[in-house]
């Protein structure tokens, strides 16, 4: 309790300036928990119906929901809500009678609480947490883990759209209640398996977008240093024209008549001798 009142008194600045820190995202687990468990007291719930939590005009872009279950439907059974299927033969640890399942998809607040050094997040954050629900109008309800006794859990990101290059360097990620984060690969497109509750998405690296900066950078210089080259064998042909012409000329002049040279800057060229016309004298 102490949590939602410290994330409600302060959230205007943490709106402007989250930093994805397992304090943060545990005291907002604490409020949408709050939330979906009043959610279960307006409705008198049906055990296995899923309900929708209000949430706050500034937490547009989230999604909570939450279902109460008999601990022998989830063993038998199992549950299908949201973008979850745990499987049958799931147990609680400790054992409960019943239990709520609080779903939650953090959409575009998803980079705010949660982040993976090194990684983009390319899916929202979606996660689940498991509580005591003998009594939801009980103050401090507890938190439960899961015991998977057959298959893992399933994760499905149904809003993704993967192109095939980036399936390969896609991976999931988990993160745990405690702050450590697991990666695995995913065991189909959209979908990542999950041992316990947590919060889950899709990440890649961020290093593949620097290779395609990198590539770019690459095609510039050699596109430079090609147009450098044209621009130097261009110069070497024109003084070697300007070189045939003068040898031509040169050649000429020693067939015919006899030219001096003379040097004009840095070039050879020939030049007549002067000649001053000779007077004619009269009778």
């Amino acid at each position: 309790m102490y949590c939602k009142f410290v994330w409600l008194a302060l959230w205007l600045y943490l709106s402007s300036s989250a930093h994805g820190s397992n304090s943060s995202s545990n005291c907002l687990d604490a409020y949408l928990q709050d939330s979906a468990l009043k959610a279960l007291v307006r409705h008198r719930p049906q055990t296995g119906a899923l309900y929708k939590a209000v949430l706050p005009r500034n937490l547009s872009g989230m999604e909570v929901s939450v279902v109460r279950l008999r601990s022998k439907t989830l063993w038998k059974l199992g549950a299908n809500f949201s973008n979850f299927h745990i499987p049958p033969r799931t147990i609680s640890v400790p054992h409960v009678r019943r239990m709520a399942i609080v779903y939650q998809n953090l959409g575009n607040w998803s980079s705010q609480y949660y982040r993976v050094p090194g990684y983009s997040l390319i899916t929202s954050v979606v996660g689940f947490l498991v509580y005591d629900a003998s009594n939801v109008r009980a103050r401090g309800i507890r938190n439960t883990s899961l015991s998977l006794m057959g298959k893992p859990i399933s994760v499905y990101f149904s809003n993704l759209t993967l192109h095939h290059d980036m399936i390969s360097a896609a991976r999931c990620v988990a993160f745990r209640p405690n702050g450590t984060i697991y990666f695995s690969d995913m065991i189909s497109p959209n979908v990542c398996n999950a041992t316990d509750q947590g919060h889950f998405s899709i990440v890649v690296g961020l290093e593949r977008k620097h290779r395609r900066w990198y590539l770019w950078v690459v095609g510039i210089v050699l596109g430079c240093g090609g147009l450098v080259l044209m621009g130097y064998f261009a110069v070497v042909l024109i003084r070697h024209l300007q070189t045939k012409e003068i040898q031509a000329m040169e050649k000429h002049a020693d067939d015919g008549d006899i030219f001096c040279n003379r040097w004009i800057g840095n070039s050879k060229l020939p030049s007549a001798t002067v000649t001053r016309t000779q007077p004619d004298l009269e009778n």
